[in-house]
């Protein structure tokens, strides 16, 4: 087993670790045997660092890299990037244009470290002029965008890591397991005689210190969106990371977490962050939606 993983035995089961997509990652597995336990690890890491490694904006020379340094030329994708473009894709169109993948180059400007550096007017101005999918050029498997435009597959990659690496490991393995990449979250199945999984909902005021409640997850995915970690403030006035790419602004009066129960982990992400984007219409978005959700 590689040194970069661990694994500790628990009172049931066994926990295994690792760090990927710049955040903590576990995978919990519903045995006592060590082996299966090395199994599931090895593959859930492999995973996640192969997903990484492809589509992280910061590698060099991945196929994210060549899209966003085409200068105006078309590139081809293979299969998994194409099924990627077409879930952004759907992303934008239910969420109303506002989940929107070309938006990251606005952390140009935007660096939400918990300072109160807010940027000016006219750098939002500027850098909006590269922002909207609707200047893509997307028929797959070719994908075309004006010079200087970028994508990132940020707002979805981690949580399609936790599914992909959920799948491949109940592929091989009949033990109940939980892939929490940093707070999202699938479990194959409920533990050994039917106890399901008791996740903790993070409270956004004290993130990391407590909860606010429990979800008990028998089988699905589970996401969490929201400022929590990640903001800036000035003035009394808290700004949330998740933007507005119509604005170029945070989303204004939107929850500091929304977390989602779904089938799978990419829907429960991807109805997190529509809820954000919804402001204060947040939680009339969630009940329409017929999902356990948590709001705060």
């Amino acid at each position: 087993m590689s040194k970069d993983l661990k694994l500790i035995q628990q009172q049931d089961y066994w926990l295994g670790s690792f760090d990927a997509m710049a955040c903590p990652c576990e995978v919990l597995i519903s045995t006592t045997d060590k082996n299966i336990a090395e199994q599931a690890l090895t593959i859930a890491s492999s995973e996640a660092w192969r997903i990484e490694q492809k589509f992280s904006r910061y590698v060099d020379n991945n196929i994210i890299f060549q899209i966003n340094n085409a200068q105006g030329k078309t590139v081809e994708v293979d299969d998994e990037t194409a099924n990627m473009l077409d879930f952004a894709n759907q992303c934008y169109e239910l969420s109303d244009h506002k989940f929107d993948i070309t938006s990251g180059i606005l952390g140009k400007f935007w660096t939400f470290d918990g300072s109160d550096r807010i940027p000016e007017q006219s750098q939002i101005d500027q850098i909006m002029q590269q922002v909207s999918w609707n200047r893509v050029n997307w028929q797959k498997p070719s994908l075309s965008m004006p010079p200087g435009m970028q994508i990132d597959f940020g707002g979805i990659g981690k949580e399609y890591a936790v599914d992909q690496s959920a799948q491949l490991i109940h592929r091989v393995i009949s033990e109940p397991v939980l892939v929490n990449y940093g707070g999202d979250i699938f479990a194959t199945a409920p533990r050994k005689t039917d106890i399901p999984w008791v996740v903790g909902v993070d409270d956004p005021g004290h993130t990391g210190v407590q909860a606010i409640g429990n979800i008990q997850l028998f089988q699905g995915g589970l996401a969490t969106s929201g400022d929590a970690r990640r903001f800036l403030l000035k003035d009394g006035v808290r700004y949330s990371h998740i933007l507005d790419p119509e604005t170029g602004w945070p989303v204004p009066n939107a929850p500091h977490s929304v977390t989602v129960v779904a089938n799978s982990c990419l829907e429960a992400g991807m109805l997190a962050s529509f809820a954000i984007l919804q402001g204060d219409k947040a939680k009339d978005f969630l009940q329409q939606q017929n999902v356990t959700y948590w709001c705060a």
